[in-house]
């Protein structure tokens, strides 16, 4: 038996419960040897060590944010430096700048890009594509997801849609970003149950990407 050894407690990553795909999410993140939990209140911020923006309906979730007393307490803590990760809704919430937005939707920032809301179309023109994801090949799926317009030189660019003709407009737009420690992809990695970028997340939230702000 070991004495004196130290053994480091998994990093707690919570997910945004208020609406969208809560549930898919958890169960990504725990394949990820971490404690993943749901978040509704603003005190159980202080408890994490990053946390995941879900998928869903961006104007909901702005104003739920705000209604439950979360939109400024997790603004300001990603400001600071808080790990956060985004998907479809998600990366739309954490953009600086929305085209195609409402006038009352809020937003956290942290992801110095111009977003272009339900950019995809509609529910019915869903796209699925392979993609070239920091490295690794992924299968995406988009639900009237959004895609990035425009970045800073501060945003890492991870993942574009490939030139095809299938692609149509989305041929080239850019899908997934890396800013610091906020991560975002126009698609739902929780969907395909490929966890690799939940696990680029959690390597975030552990210090070892080599990502931090400049």
């Amino acid at each position: 038996m070991l004495v004196g050894m130290v053994v480091a407690a998994p990093p707690v990553i919570g997910v945004l419960a208020l609406q969208g795909d809560v549930q898919e999410h958890l169960v990504s993140l725990a394949k990820c040897d971490v404690t993943a939990r749901p978040v509704r209140r603003a005190e159980e911020l202080d408890e994490l060590d990053g946390i995941v923006i879900p998928g869903g309906e961006s104007t909901t979730m702005s104003k739920l944010l705000d209604n439950f007393g979360l939109l400024e307490p997790l603004k300001a803590k990603i400001k600071d430096g808080f790990p956060a990760y985004g998907s479809c809704a998600g990366m739309i919430l954490l953009a600086n700048t929305v085209l195609d937005g409402r006038e009352d939707q809020h937003q956290l920032g942290g992801l110095d890009v111009t977003v272009r809301r339900n950019a995809f179309g509609r529910q019915v023109d869903s796209f699925e594509t392979d993609l070239d994801l920091d490295g690794e090949k992924v299968h995406a799926v988009f639900i009237r997801a959004p895609w990035v317009e425009a970045v800073s030189g501060d945003v890492e660019v991870l993942a574009t849609v490939p030139v095809t003709a299938e692609a149509g407009e989305a041929a080239g737009r850019i899908v997934a970003v890396r800013q610091g420690k906020v991560l975002a992809t126009a698609f739902h990695p929780e969907l395909t149950g490929d966890e690799r970028v939940h696990r680029l997340f959690v390597d975030m939230v552990r210090g070892l990407t080599g990502s931090e702000e400049k």
